[in-house]
C-alpha cells in the first residue's frame, strides 16, 4: 500500500495514492489544505481540524482518511 500522512499535533490526514481517483474533491472543498502542485502537498496546519475532517469525509474513494488525536473518543 502506498500511504503518506500528513500529521499536525491534532489530526493526522492519511492518503493511499493506490485508492485515489484523483477526483479533485479535496482540492475544491479545501484549497489551503490541499494543493497538489505544492510538495507536500497537504498542508494540515493551514484549516481547523472540523473543515479538514468535512473535506476529508467527502473524498468519494476514500483515499483520504483522517485520525484525530485530540479526543479521546476518536
Amino acid at each position: 500500500m502506498a500511504t503518506r500522512d500528513y500529521r499536525s499535533e491534532t489530526l493526522t490526514v492519511h492518503w493511499d495514492s493506490e485508492v485515489c481517483i484523483h477526483s479533485g474533491h479535496c482540492v475544491q472543498a479545501l484549497r489551503a489544505v490541499c494543493d497538489p502542485k505544492r510538495r507536500p502537498w497537504i498542508m494540515v496546519e493551514n484549516a481547523e481540524d472540523e473543515l479538514i475532517a468535512e473535506a476529508v469525509e467527502g473524498c468519494p474513494s476514500h483515499a483520504l482518511t483522517y485520525t484525530r488525536h485530540d479526543d479521546p473518543d476518536a
